[in-house]
C-alpha cells in the first residue's frame, strides 16, 4: 500500500504520556493511518532515526488576531513546532466592532500587547463588524497552522455599551443580557471561547485601563452563561489577584454557574514570591472536586528584552538619549559610539515618573546579558551588576557596551515574572501540577519587547535535556501537556495524539541538536513595522494535516491551516481504537 507520507524509525512520543517507542507512522489524506512497522511505501518518506516524533504542539495563549488578517504565516509560533493556536486572549481583539471604534480597539491592542498603531491601522482590513463577520473574514485565508479565535471581552463591552463600556461603568441588566446573547452568537458561529482581563497592567496606549478591568461578577457570569447557552466553549481570565482567595472564589462560582472550563494566568511575582502557591492550591482543590479549572503557566521567566533596536533600553528615560531616539538605527549607534556622547549619556540620569522606566530599568542586579547559547535560567554572575564589577566599570557603562555588541544589536534580559529567587524551581512545580496547562507565550504580541513564542522549544531544550540547576522533566510529560492536554482543553479532540484516525499534525525533532537561537528584529510587518523573531534549528519537519509546512526550520510555503470553528473529533478508526 502506498501512503502520502511515511515517517520511519523515529522514537515516537505519542502525546499520551506513555513511554516513547521506536516505530513508523503512515499518513494519507491528512490523517494518521498506521503506527508501528509500516511495510508500505510513502510518496514521500522522512528518515527519523535518532530523532523524536511528536504530535504538533497546541499553543492556547497567543495574540495573532491582527496578524492572521494580513498573512498566513503564524510565526514565530510555527517555527517552534506549533500547529494549532488560540488567539483572542486577555480580553483584547478586534470584533465585534463598529467603525467608529476601530481606533479605540487598536489603541488597546497597542497598549496591552505592544503592537504599534501604524502596523494595525495599515494591516487590518476591517471587513467585519460582528464577531461572525470576523470569523468569515478569517475563513477566507490559508495558514501554516490551524487558528482558533476567542470572543474578547473588551471589544464586546465597547460594542454593547459604547463610551460607558470604555469608561468601565457598571453594566446594566440589559447590557448583560445583550452581551450574553452576543456571546452565544459568537460561540455558535465558531468562537472557541471567551476571554477577559482584570489587570492594571493592561492599558491602552494612552494610559487608560482596559475596559474590562472592573467588570462585575454579574457581568462575567452573564457572559459565561451565554457561552454555556451555546453548549460549548472555554473561558480565559487574567487577573492581578490582589485578593487571591476572593478572586479565586469568584472564578469558581462562575464555573459552577456556567459549567464551562476556565483557565487563568499564573506566574510568580517578585512582590509576593509565594502567592502563586495559594492560587494554584485553590485551582487544584476545585479540579479535585471535578470543576473544569486550570492555571496557564510558563516554562521560563516572562521578561522584557532591552536593546537599542527595541522598544526599551536602560537609557530610554535619559534626556540625552531621548535627543537621539528619533534617529535611524545606524545613525543612533554611530552617535552612541562617539566618546563625547558616551560621556554625556553615562553622566545623565532618568527623567520620568514611570516606575518601570525609573526603577525596573535601573535594577542592574536583575538584568542579564542575553547571549548565545541562549539561557533563560541565568545565574547571578551573569547580571549587569556582576559583569560591571568584573570589568571595573559602572553597570550603566556595562549595559552600554553590551548593547553595542553585534553591531548595536546586543540584548539584555529583564525577567519580571517567575524569577523572584533567581531560579526556575517555581516554574518546575507549576508545570508538574495536574491542574495546569502550558500557556502564556503571547505569540504575535509584544513585538518590540518580548519574544516568548519559542516557549515550546524551551520546554524541550531546557526542561527535557539541558537543565543543571534542578530537576528536569521527562519528554513524555512535556509532550503530553503541550499537545494532548492543550488540545483537549479547547475541544480539539482530533489532534495531540499519534494514533490511527487522528490528524496528521506532527513534528520530527532532532532533540540532541535542538537549538534555540538569539532573538532578532525583523521589519516585515505592515507599514514597515518591526517585530522580534526567534528561530530554532533541530526541527527536521513540522507537518500539518499531512503536509510539510516547515523543513529544517524553514517554511515550505504549504498552508493547509484553516480557522477551526467548532470542537473537533477524531476519525472513526481512532474512536474504534479507543
Amino acid at each position: 500500500m502506498t501512503h502520502d507520507l511515511v515517517i520511519r524509525g523515529g522514537t515516537i512520543i505519542d502525546g499520551s504520556g506513555n513511554p516513547g517507542f521506536e516505530g513508523d507512522i503512515a499518513v494519507s489524506n491528512g490523517m494518521i493511518m498506521e503506527v508501528g512497522r509500516i511495510p508500505g511505501r510513502g510518496i514521500e518518506e522522512i528518515d527519523a532515526r535518532g530523532q523524536i516524533v511528536t504530535p504538533g504542539f497546541v499553543d492556547i495563549h497567543t495574540h495573532y488576531d491582527g496578524q492572521a488578517t494580513w498573512t498566513g504565516a503564524i510565526s514565530p509560533s510555527t517555527l517552534h513546532g506549533v500547529t494549532s493556536v488560540v488567539m483572542g486572549n486577555c480580553g483584547v481583539g478586534f470584533a465585534p466592532c463598529r467603525p467608529e471604534d476601530h481606533d479605540r480597539l487598536i489603541r488597546l491592542m497597542e497598549g496591552v500587547e505592544d503592537i504599534p498603531f501604524p502596523v494595525l491601522a495599515e494591516g487590518l482590513p476591517w471587513n467585519w463588524e460582528s464577531f461572525p463577520d470576523y470569523l468569515d473574514s478569517l475563513s477566507a485565508s490559508e495558514f501554516d497552522a490551524d487558528i482558533c479565535a476567542q470572543l474578547p471581552h473588551a471589544a464586546l463591552r465597547v460594542f454593547v455599551m459604547g463610551e460607558r463600556g470604555a469608561n468601565r461603568d457598571p453594566a446594566t441588566p440589559d447590557d448583560i443580557q445583550r452581551m450574553r446573547a452576543l456571546a452565544t452568537e459568537a460561540i455558535r458561529a465558531g468562537a472557541i471561547g471567551f476571554s477577559t482581563s482584570r489587570t492594571l497592567n493592561h492599558r491602552t496606549s494612552d494610559g487608560q485601563p482596559t475596559p474590562t478591568l472592573t467588570a462585575g461578577e454579574d457581568e462575567l457570569t452573564g457572559i459565561a452563561l451565554g457561552v454555556a447557552d451555546a453548549g460549548r466553549g472555554v473561558l480565559q481570565f487574567v487577573s492581578d489577584f490582589d485578593d487571591p482567595e476572593k478572586e479565586a472564589a469568584m472564578l469558581r462560582r462562575i464555573v459552577e454557574a456556567s459549567g464551562r472550563p476556565l483557565s487563568v494566568s499564573l506566574a510568580q511575582a517578585d512582590v509576593a514570591p509565594d502567592g502563586w502557591r495559594r492560587l494554584l492550591g485553590a485551582i487544584e482543590a476545585a479540579a479535585d472536586e471535578g470543576l473544569p479549572m486550570r492555571a496557564q503557566v510558563a516554562p521560563r521567566p516572562v521578561g522584557v528584552l532591552l536593546g537599542f533596536e527595541l522598544t526599551l533600553n536602560p537609557f530610554s528615560a535619559h534626556p540625552v538619549y531621548r535627543d537621539i531616539s528619533h534617529l535611524p538605527f545606524e545613525d543612533r549607534i554611530a552617535r552612541l559610539r562617539t566618546e563625547d556622547f558616551r560621556k554625556r549619556l553615562l553622566a545623565d540620569a532618568p527623567d520620568t515618573d514611570n516606575p518601570f522606566l525609573k526603577v525596573m530599568l535601573r535594577s542592574f542586579g536583575k538584568i542579564f546579558q542575553l547571549d548565545a547559547p541562549v539561557n533563560y535560567e541565568p545565574t547571578a554572575d551573569c547580571t549587569l551588576e556582576a559583569i560591571a564589577a568584573r570589568r571595573g566599570v559602572s553597570p550603566e557603562e556595562a549595559a552600554l557596551d553590551l548593547m553595542l555588541e553585534r553591531d548595536g544589536r546586543g540584548m539584555l534580559y529583564l525577567p519580571f515574572l517567575n524569577y523572584a529567587s533567581g531560579s526556575l524551581d517555581p516554574s518546575h512545580d507549576m508545570m508538574l501540577s495536574p491542574a495546569t496547562l502550558p500557556g502564556l507565550s503571547d505569540g504575535g504580541a509584544h513585538v518590540g519587547m518580548i519574544c516568548d513564542g519559542s516557549f515550546t522549544t524551551t520546554m524541550l531544550t531546557h526542561w527535557v535535556r539541558d537543565r543543571t540547576r534542578g530537576p528536569r522533566i521527562p519528554v513524555e510529560h512535556i509532550v503530553q501537556r503541550q499537545a494532548r492536554a492543550t488540545a483537549e482543553w479547547i475541544g480539539l479532540h482530533d489532534r495531540g495524539l499519534i494514533a490511527p484516525g487522528y490528524r496528521a499534525d506532527l513534528n520530527v525533532i532532532d532533540l540532541a541538536n535542538l537549538t534555540l537561537h538569539l532573538p532578532e528584529v525583523a521589519y516585515d510587518l505592515p507599514a514597515g513595522g518591526r517585530r522580534l523573531m526567534q528561530k530554532a534549528s533541530g526541527y527536521t519537519a513540522t507537518i500539518l494535516k499531512g503536509q510539510i509546512t516547515h523543513r529544517d526550520g524553514d517554511p515550505t510555503g504549504a498552508r493547509p491551516g484553516r480557522l477551526v470553528r467548532a470542537p473537533q473529533h477524531p476519525g472513526l478508526s481512532a474512536m474504534a481504537a479507543e
